[in-house]
């Protein structure tokens, strides 16, 4: 899972700054680069931003957990400085490949960074009221269908991607498992340089702590429902 990107034979932005920018010490421009990387780490304009306060505060409180500064997280994450301080503050909305990326530097399950820790309880989730994570272009958009109460070993997503869409997925942690089904359309999942083509009915069951691809061949939206299992000795 995680962010569709233009093309993937093009280079890819993620994490493209791989320390913090000092200003100080930085070459003349370097600043405008950390900032155009920065901006392909934000989600699409359109991308709802119900979930970017609730991300910040879990970030923070994780982050000064585990004794990390800014910087050493941005090192461990591949996330921009800049970026991880806008999200902590609450000021930008990741793209979902962010998230994740974060969630995987801190050693947590994505539902660790998009929970409010509410009361438990029978939850009512409506479709209208939704919360969506989406890619920096909007051509992915990932469904969280659980209540955001606590962090969990198991989460269930809807998944949309566009006509002509890719999502390029960096590893999970250690022993993460994906099922997925494609329920509209059709979908080209790469796992790890192994091809899959799923036509709708089709699911697939594979070890996502390698790189992994999703692809949209058609143009027509593809729609896929997708249960994320954690490894219960994952960190």
């Amino acid at each position: 899972m995680r962010s569709v990107r233009q093309n993937s034979d093009l280079p890819q932005v993620n994490g493209a700054l791989p320390v913090a920018l000092d200003v100080q010490t930085a070459k003349p421009g370097a600043q405008e680069q950390e900032e155009e990387a920065w901006t392909c780490e934000v989600a699409h304009p359109d991308s709802p931003s119900d979930l970017t306060h609730v991300v910040g505060e879990n970030l923070r409180r994780l982050r000064t957990r585990r004794g990390l500064s800014l910087e050493r997280l941005s090192k461990i994450s591949g996330v921009s400085r800049a970026m991880l301080g806008q999200v902590e503050l609450g000021r930008s909305a990741p793209t979902i490949n962010v998230v994740w990326k974060i969630a995987r530097a801190l050693g947590v399950p994505f539902s660790g960074l998009v929970s409010d820790r509410s009361a438990s309880g029978p939850t009512l989730l409506r479709g209208d009221r939704a919360k969506r994570l989406t890619s920096h272009d909007g051509k992915f958009t990932s469904r969280a269908l659980f209540p955001f109460d606590a962090p969990r070993t198991v989460e269930f997503y809807e998944l949309r991607l566009a006509p002509l869409g890719v999502e390029d997925a960096d590893p999970h942690p250690p022993g993460t498992t994906e099922n997925i089904v494609v329920c509209q359309g059709s979908v080209e999942i790469s796992v790890d340089g192994q091809r899959f083509l799923l036509a709708t009915g089709d699911a697939l069951v594979f070890q996502a702590d390698v790189p992994h691809v999703y692809r949209n061949p058609a143009d027509v939206d593809s729609l896929m429902y997708l249960v994320m299992t954690y490894s219960l000795s994952a960190p």
